[in-house]
Formats: structure tokens, sequence, C-alpha cells
């Protein structure tokens, strides 16, 4: 007797193979591939991923914390991680994993290199963010000599990169702005070249940037959400292909009377004689619930026809 199928998550390697396969298809045979896993690789599973994208010679990783490039390397991932969102307090924890900062700011610049010279370091690899208009992390345009000066002082570490974010490479109505960015991103690597006489690859563009803009693939392009299935668009997401498919079973199935309300705070009322079937998945799987009351849906398949008004999961 086989084992009844509880909830679980498929994930389809030979699709990520092909979503990957066809982003590099866009790039030079010179550039370089940074493959991001942060958040459990958008919902999978970063370790599966990651050593599957080794076997495909990816360049890089990039994840979001120290503890998920920590989880990486326990697996026994060596390929390069940079670490997009480290803390101050993770400098030492950084460089005995052998991961790569993302240093965004001039405390984090000078609080990471005063632990990696008490430690004796000599060039290590760090990675510099600078903000073009997404506004989030990352030193400004007018931060080039102030960055210079400090790396100047010390040859505990190196530049690596520098890179940068696109806001809205998916949407072409803001193409102007997206187009403005790259420029930016140009003129401070200009700079930044010119006043250090450092050559760091330089890296901007994300899933939509690697389709949509070309000529700003730089040194590397990085790629999360096209990995895992999407394009970002009606016309690209045909040719990539979802890696994830989750599946449950229907645990009951209740009959409910006209005016009888389902789950918390009676969210909903039916207004007829309905059935109604649980799953067991729900809010502490991370299936929040606003998805909940006609917001969400399942693809139902039968052993036999049954008639059902709604789900609930619990």
């Amino acid at each position: 007797m086989s084992k009844a199928l509880e909830t679980i998550l498929e994930i389809d390697l030979s699709a990520l193979t092909h979503n990957f396969n066809y982003l590099k298809s866009k790039l030079q045979p010179q550039t370089k591939f940074l493959a991001v896993v942060k958040a459990f690789a958008y919902g999978s599973d970063s370790v599966e991923i990651a050593k599957h994208l080794q076997k495909l010679n990816v360049d890089y990783f990039a994840v979001a914390y120290t503890q998920e490039g920590i989880a990486l390397r326990d697996a026994g991932i060596k390929t390069p991680i940079l670490v997009l969102h480290p803390q101050s307090i993770n400098a030492e924890t950084l460089i005995d994993r052998c991961l790569e900062p993302n240093i965004y700011s001039a405390k984090l610049l000078n609080d990471f290199i005063t632990v990696a010279e008490q430690q004796g370091q000599k060039d290590y690899p760090i990675h510099l963010k600078f903000n073009t208009g997404l506004n989030r992390l990352g030193f400004n345009q007018k931060d080039v000599d102030t960055v210079v000066a400090r790396l100047k002082s010390t040859t505990a570490v190196y530049v690596k990169s520098i890179f940068s974010h696109l806001a809205a490479s998916e949407d072409l109505n803001e193409k102007d702005f997206t187009l403005q960015q790259i420029e930016t991103f140009k003129a401070i690597a200009s700079s930044f070249k010119s006043k250090s006489g450092i050559e760091p690859w330089l890296h901007l563009c994300n899933t939509s940037g690697i389709i949509n803009y070309p000529e700003a693939h730089f040194n590397m392009v990085r790629s999360g959400i096209g990995l895992y299935g999407f394009g970002n668009s009606e016309l690209e997401d045909k040719y990539f292909k979802p890696i994830a498919n989750l599946k449950s079973v229907v645990s009951q199935i209740h009959e409910i009377d006209k005016g009888k309300s389902v789950g918390y705070n009676r969210a909903y009322t039916s207004n007829r004689n309905e059935r109604v079937a649980t799953i067991p998945i729900g809010h502490a799987d991370g299936l929040s619930r606003i998805y909940g009351n006609k917001k969400g849906f399942v693809l139902l398949m039968m052993r036999k026809p049954i008639s059902l008004v709604m789900f609930v999961w619990i």
C-alpha cells in the first residue's frame, strides 16, 4: 500500500537548469553570472538550489544575510558568496566563513576594515554598492572620494566589484529612469576607477535588466526571480519554467448550510448550502491569511467528480 501524500513542495531542478541556460543565452560568453539564493532561494530550498547551480558552474551566489551564507558553507558550497545586507557585528564571521560583504556605508566600511586589519588580512574581497535611484542601501555618487581615501589607507581589503540595483527594469514605461540609472552607474564606475587605480568588476542588471538592457550587462549580472521561473512579463514568462510545485491533500469535506460562517473572524459566510474542503497547510507554513476569502485558489485533481465551492487552509 502506497504512503498517503501529504503537503510537499516539489522542486524541479531540470526547470532550474532551463532557466539558467535561457538567461545565460542572453549574455556574452565572458559575462559572469551571479545567482541570488536569498530567502530560502525565493521560498524553495537554498541548499539544493545552490548545489545544483554550482554543478552548472555559476560564478557567484548572493544571499541577504550572513546566516544564509553560513548555511551554504555548511552544506559544502565552495562558490564565492556575496552577502548583500551584512552588519558590522558580522565582520569576524564573514571572514571566518569566507563570505564577501556588500559594503554600503562609511560605518560598515570602517568597521570591516578594522576587523580585517586586526585579523592580519590582506586583500580580503569586498563589494561596494552605490545608490543610483533605488534609494535603499548604498553609497551616493558624492561619496566616491571618501571611499577611495579610506581604501588607500589599508591593504587589508580589496574591491572585487562595485554594483548598484535597477529600480524598474521590468517596466518599459520607466525606461528613461532606468537609462539614467545606467548612466549614473557608469559615471560612478569611471570616477572610482580613475581615482583609485582599481579595476573592479561591474554589475547592475537583475533578471529584467538581463532581458531588457543588454548594454548594461558589464562584467557580471545577477538573477533571482528569473532562475525560479518568472520573467516579470507575459512576453518573457513563456520562456521560463517555474521550478516549484506545492501539493497537498484534502483532509476533510464539510457540508455547511446557508448562513454559516467559515474560518477565523467569520470572514466568509455562505449564501447557500455548500461543500467546504480543508487542506493541511496554512499560516504557520507561510501561506498568509490574506489569501483567504476568494483571494487565492488551488487546482484540484479528483478521483471522482465532486462539487466544491471553497477551500480552507489551516
